[in-house]
């Protein structure tokens, strides 16, 4: 049981990070800085941009992880 919650926490966070940094790359590849000075418009979509690849990143982990489960399994 106790490896199953590691594994799941593991694999969330990796998919979490790799989303994040995505969405990270999106937005400096289209011109957008994270972490500009103020809150302009450019700064609040790629806040966004980042937390959009975080969340999808995430449900990638998730999907993928229930992929791989043995048959018959009910996580």
């Amino acid at each position: 049981m106790f490896r199953q919650r590691l594994i799941e926490g593991l694999t969330d966070a990796v998919g979490f990070v790799v989303g994040s940094l995505l969405g990270f790359g999106l937005g400096r590849l289209v011109g957008l800085e994270l972490f500009a000075e103020g809150y302009s418009a450019g700064s609040l979509v790629a806040i966004a941009l980042v937390g959009l690849g975080g969340g999808m990143g995430l449900q990638a982990a998730r999907f993928l992880r229930g992929r791989t489960s043995p048959p018959g399994d009910p996580s």
